[in-house]
């Protein structure tokens, strides 16, 4: 099919996919300003009133974790692998020191963002994956698709030997043990581990850099447990592109298929962990088992199902598909700014509100910033070309190669 591009000469349907990924990162992110830590993850640990979670947050975490959480990460990420092979392809005998000049103002920027506002920050990941791209830039499509599944199966390897003692003790009853008081704390509904994490939402900026710069160290850690699934996501969209599939080239029907046995693959045992998680109400061990490790292969297929639909929707051009790529086209300053709203929403520093809302209270003042890229997107390309933080980023690492 006919591959449609802007005046730039750029792919609009891979910058509106790029755009509706960046939308779906905010309805992960924003129960991370909003609410307990506890409660990212489980809607039993906190809703609208203190240690009450509604029917609707019940409903809200249903459709969150088979549809969003980790979907839209993967498909992030998988367009970061895409944009970075685009461009090591055009930069010639400087692809080495141009591309980690780029990842060390990526880490840079992340680690502002972190310390600011998002404690959970993707782009400092994203930059340490990232040392690993130029190794895999000359693979061939199937071997990247192959990396990309090993690396998969790395994670949930690892995920097992951390989380599945907890499991055990939960099905056994133990609460007593060290791996199940750990889940509890990170995941349950242990009061005084809310309390701790509620005290921390609630803090003033000035605490929380200071929080944030002695925790470095830790951060760094779980940052760099999250290097084989993002770059195993990196790889898959690096071998799209070389695939042609990113580039727009296939037929309509190729991405419908694709879809079609990703999704095929993905819901079913998607669903399945919903239930599990559910019928046992949401014990801590299950809810991080079930959300950081069993679902992973799954939201990555399911992350695939959404690029290959998109894809081939997007290759039809139309109103829609033009506003999603001018969101792409800003994507890093759109990632950034939305933390910046949803701290004005939630933070200490703007209207207070971390803590006062439940899950589906949180979903709903999601679409604020997710309406203000919309708006304000287009209306910048239109004027400007070029995001503010884009040009910065690629200004500052041309300076540095």
């Amino acid at each position: 099919m006919a591959v449609l591009r802007d005046p730039a000469n750029r792919i609009v349907a891979l910058d509106a996919l790029r755009g509706f990924a960046v939308i779906g990162i905010v309805w992960m992110n924003v129960y991370v300003f909003a609410l307990p830590g506890q409660g990212y993850l489980n809607p039993t640990a906190w809703g609208p009133g203190i240690h009450e979670e509604s029917a609707a947050d019940r409903v809200v975490w249903a459709i969150g974790f088979i549809f969003v959480e980790d979907k839209f990460r993967t498909l992030f990420a998988m367009l970061f692998g895409a944009g970075c092979l685009i461009l090591i392809e055009r930069s010639g005998g400087r692809r080495w020191r141009s591309h980690y000049a780029r990842m060390a103002i990526l880490f840079v920027l992340g680690l502002a963002h972190a310390l600011l506002l998002a404690s959970n920050d993707v782009l400092r990941a994203y930059a340490f994956a990232g040392l690993a791209i130029p190794f895999l830039a000359h693979l061939s499509a199937r071997s990247l698709y192959t990396i990309a599944i090993g690396l998969v199966l790395l994670h949930v390897g690892a995920g097992t030997v951390m989380f599945g003692g907890a499991v055990v003790d939960a099905y056994a009853g133990r609460t007593g043990s060290d791996a199940a008081l750990f889940v509890e704390r990170q995941f349950g509904r242990d009061p005084a581990a809310i309390a701790y994490m509620l005290e921390q939402g609630r803090e003033g900026l000035d605490e929380r850099i200071a929080r944030r710069i002695g925790s470095v160290r830790s951060q760094l850690t779980v940052v760099a447990a999250s290097i084989p699934l993002n770059l195993a996501a990196m790889a898959l969209g690096m071998g799209l592109w070389k695939h042609r599939a990113l580039a727009g080239e296939w037929r309509l029907e190729r991405p419908r298929h694709l879809a079609a046995v990703t999704a095929l693959f993905a819901l079913p045992p998607l669903f399945a962990l919903a239930w599990w998680i559910t019928d046992r109400d949401f014990p801590a061990a299950f809810v991080a088992a079930g959300a950081l490790v069993l679902s992973a292969p799954f939201d990555t297929a399911l992350g695939l199902c959404y690029a290959a639909l998109a894809m081939a929707l997007f290759a039809q051009g139309g109103a829609l598909t033009k506003r999603l790529a001018a969101v792409g086209r800003l994507s890093l300053t759109n990632y950034l700014m939305t933390s910046v709203i949803l701290g004005a929403i939630f933070a200490n520093w703007g209207l207070g509100l971390f803590g006062e809302v439940g899950r589906a209270g949180a979903l709903a003042l999601s679409f604020l910033p997710i309406a203000a890229m919309l708006w304000w997107s287009p209306v910048w390309i239109a004027r400007f070309g070029q995001g503010p933080v884009e040009r910065l980023w690629r200004a500052s690492a041309q300076a540095l190669s």
